[in-house]
């Protein structure tokens, strides 16, 4: 997902977390954005408007005064032409003034004289206990009921050293939200399982038979369904890859536990998406470690099957829509044809398993009872992107 061609006012109000600003203005326009930054007094106290208009490319208002502009009404111009404003850092303080209407600074008075239908953004950033307070509790409350989006905090370790709620999102994560904000909500109301990554089976304490799957292109479809305005559950083998925003996650190791996780969860899903690569077979693993016999045969590992996931999910008497994952190393259309009869489902998705295992882009095939279609090349965030929005057509 990116969000190229859109306008951004990014505001800095006074805070530590102003140094996250600056890598999520480069963030931002790394993605297509373009970024007018305003900043209050306090911020400039934490970082320089030069450092920002450097990032930016673009000059960098402080003052309500400034004339800079012809018409001297930065406060005005600055968000005529803009598709959202977005506060980050956004200051207890700076709620306040958003709740009641003031208008004494100029990104305060830019807020407050902007069009109804300029969305609006903050990112608060304070001290626990600050954020905690009744009264900032009730300004949030209040910004929400006004139509502002909060993006957080997030809850850790903060920079006056105590932990709890309050740190400023970080910049990939706002960048995330960002993105996510823009996107068409084809699937508005609905609610969406997701399977992701490899399972893991163990041979003994020390040992197991797994895969090369990266699980970048389950959490690649969870961040695009959540963006298209699903609810979104993501069921993951093990990865090292960050949950992402606003979906919930849900860890297992094997096979077996994938398949319990699954079917305690389906019930009430309209889709369905299996892209985790699971493994076929298991062990009986030993309690200890196995130890090499160094003048003897290998071990006898005794393979049982695991249960079929996608293939129990698809049986059920009111299964949700559901999209499978085929991984192939040759003869991708006959196994994909294949594979979607066998298991009874409306869409299956192919691709070459040792060409995008790992990888950031991917190219896919998706296999229906009308033949198939290819989607080229690309960076998985905009495969899935792409293969949501399918999803969605067809269940309409």
């Amino acid at each position: 997902m990116n969000i190229t061609g859109k306008r951004i006012v990014l505001g800095l109000t006074g805070g530590v977390a102003c140094y996250k600003a600056a890598e999520l203005a480069r963030a931002l326009i790394k993605a297509g954005a373009s970024v007018q930054v305003v900043m209050t007094e306090a911020a400039r106290h934490f970082i320089t408007p030069v450092t920002m208009q450097a990032l930016s490319g673009k000059t960098v208002y402080t003052d309500q005064w400034d004339n800079r502009i012809a018409n001297n009404m930065a406060h005005i111009d600055l968000t005529r032409n803009a598709d959202a404003i977005l506060i980050a850092p956004c200051s207890a303080d700076f709620m306040r003034k958003l709740v009641h209407g003031a208008a004494d600074d100029l990104l305060s008075t830019l807020c407050l004289a902007r069009p109804a239908d300029l969305p609006l953004l903050v990112a608060p950033a304070m001290n626990v206990e600050m954020w905690q307070n009744p009264a900032t509790q009730r300004n949030a409350a209040q910004l929400q009921l006004d139509g502002v989006t909060l993006l957080g905090p997030a809850a850790g370790e903060q920079a006056c050293g105590e932990t709890g709620l309050g740190r400023m999102l970080e910049p990939e994560q706002l960048l995330e939200e960002m993105t996510a904000f823009f996107q068409p909500k084809l699937l508005s109301g609905k609610r969406v399982l997701i399977t992701a990554g490899p399972t893991f089976e163990p041979i003994d304490p020390v040992r197991g038979i797994t895969n090369l799957s990266s699980g970048k292109m389950g959490y690649a479809l969870a961040r695009a369904a959540r963006a298209a305005g699903a609810q979104v559950t993501l069921i993951s083998g093990p990865t090292a890859l960050a949950v992402p925003a606003g979906v919930t996650m849900l860890p297992v190791l094997t096979a077996r536990d994938m398949h319990d996780a699954v079917m305690a969860h389906v019930a009430g899903q309209q889709v369905f998406i299996a892209v985790a690569a699971v493994a076929d077979w298991r062990v009986e693993a030993s309690a200890q470690k196995i130890k090499k016999q160094y003048q003897g045969a290998a071990p006898d590992l005794k393979f049982e099957q695991n249960p079929d996931i996608l293939a129990a999910v698809a049986a059920l008497p009111t299964a949700p829509y559901c999209v499978g994952f085929a991984a192939e190393s040759e003869n991708l259309l006959e196994h994909g044809r294949e594979k979607r009869e066998k298991k009874n489902i409306p869409l299956l998705v192919g691709n070459i398993g040792h060409q995008t295992f790992g990888k950031d882009d991917n190219e896919l095939v998706l296999f229906d009872a009308t033949g198939h279609q290819h989607l080229p090349r690309a960076d998985k965030n905009a495969l899935a992107q792409t293969l949501i929005a399918e999803i969605a057509r067809r269940l309409n």
